[in-house]
């Protein structure tokens, strides 16, 4: 084992325990969004579906996308320091991030059991098949694309590959459940549901961008390979994202603290090939697209997507694909190697399979077991509902 094999593990652990530490920026983004009858369950869903992930990515996933398993001997899996073990631990907080995304969309009205059902299908088929094509070869796809158009589908650190299949399970998720009880009248007006702490938003979106300099910077998987091109480009992506949100968002604090990943969620395709002006304008562009869709979303499609995770992972990772091919072509300053008609087939690809995947795992969940709180339990709170526990006890009135 050289020292370099020894640094390279230690480099991809460090940016395990990095997207391992999203997770609970997925929780407390989704805690402080969501109304306070429903803090508990945000907290609870993130755990628990990592933990379903976890097993649904040892024993299925990770073979589905790699063809590895750990089946045999320690002596066997834990060869060059156990580099391939942490390899599938931080592959695993990525594939995790799928049921993540979608709890934001399905929030306050979504039975805790049913989606730990369809946590396990989706980061165990769904997921890693997509996964499998883009990042492992698979079916000779990425040959084809490479031998038809000049350069492969590229999607450095999940653009596509994760935020907008996550993004597109959690639009089919959220069509098949429904809005919540009460948000949209029969007369076509919209009730508001502001947010229950603003402060639990921010630090969630915090801590998701602290994290993501590890989701993006250490998908090189080696010491060789990492490039503070990554990093600064990651950087000005949460700028432009965060100033733009504000200015499409009149200075809400809800869309400046989704700005950032907005702008996060669309660099990470491109981030190893473009010019930091070129991410400036990625993740600006993604800011404003937040803004303007999450709000066509709400109020004239009447979609319930309690945090915005379609228009946020789904729709900006998209545009993610789609940048990458334009601004890491040489004439925009970008390093090369890439196709825009690529970007667009790999782009469509990731959203065909992320919304039949996640209709087909939610409409069999749906038809089979029931995927939605009843009525008086939606009103109740998913927290006193599910966990019989609210946030904060001591401040309710039959305590």
């Amino acid at each position: 084992m050289t020292q370099t094999s020894a640094n390279d593990v230690l480099f991809l652990l460090i940016g395990a325990i990095l997207v391992l530490a999203m997770h609970a920026g997925f929780a407390f983004l989704e805690l402080g969004t969501v109304r306070k009858k429903n803090q508990v369950n945000a907290l609870v869903k993130i755990l628990t579906d990592f933990a379903i992930s976890a097993l649904a990515y040892f024993f299925v996933g990770y073979g589905v996308a790699y063809g590895v398993h750990f089946f045999s001997d320690v002596s066997h899996i834990s060869q060059a320091n156990g580099y391939e073990l942490v390899k599938f631990f931080f592959l695993l907080t990525f594939a995790a991030a799928i049921p993540a995304i979608v709890s934001g969309g399905i929030a306050e009205r979504a039975r805790l059991h049913p989606q730990s059902a369809a946590t396990f299908l989706l980061v165990g088929l769904v997921y890693p098949f997509f996964e499998g094509i883009v990042w492992n070869g698979h079916f000779g796809i990425q040959d084809w694309l490479a031998a038809n158009f000049g350069a492969p589908f590229h999607d450095f650190a999940g653009s596509v590959v994760v935020h907008a299949v996550g993004g597109w399970i959690a639009l089919a998720a959220v069509l098949l459940l429904g809005a919540r009880r009460g948000r949209y009248t029969r007369e076509g007006r919209v009730s508001a549901h502001p947010p229950s702490s603003i402060p639990f938003l921010a630090l969630g979106a915090w801590i998701l961008i602290v994290g993501w300099f590890g989701f993006n910077v250490m998908s090189a998987q080696k010491v060789g390979g990492i490039s503070g091109l990554v990093a600064v480009n990651s950087l000005m992506a949460m700028v432009g994202g965060t100033l733009t949100a504000m200015w499409a968002g009149r200075d809400d604090p809800g869309f400046i603290h989704n700005g950032p990943l907005a702008g996060l969620v669309a660099v990470c395709a491109g981030s190893d090939v473009m010019h930091p002006l070129s991410a400036l304008l990625t993740g600006g562009v993604a800011g404003v697209m937040f803004v303007y869709l999450f709000t066509l979303t709400q109020n004239r499609w009447k979609i319930d997507d309690v945090l915005g995770v379609w228009p946020l992972h789904g729709l900006c990772g998209a545009w993610g694909g789609i940048a990458a091919g334009l601004f890491g072509q040489h004439w925009l300053g970008g390093a090369g190697g890439v196709s825009l008609a690529s970007q667009l087939i790999g782009t469509a690809a990731g959203i065909s399979i992320g919304f039949g995947g996640g209709y087909l795992v939610y409409g069999v969940l749906k038809k089979v077991v029931g995927i939605r709180l009843s009525d008086e339990e939606e009103f109740n709170g998913a927290d006193l509902s599910i966990h019989n526990i609210t946030a904060t006890p001591e401040r309710e009135s039959n305590w």
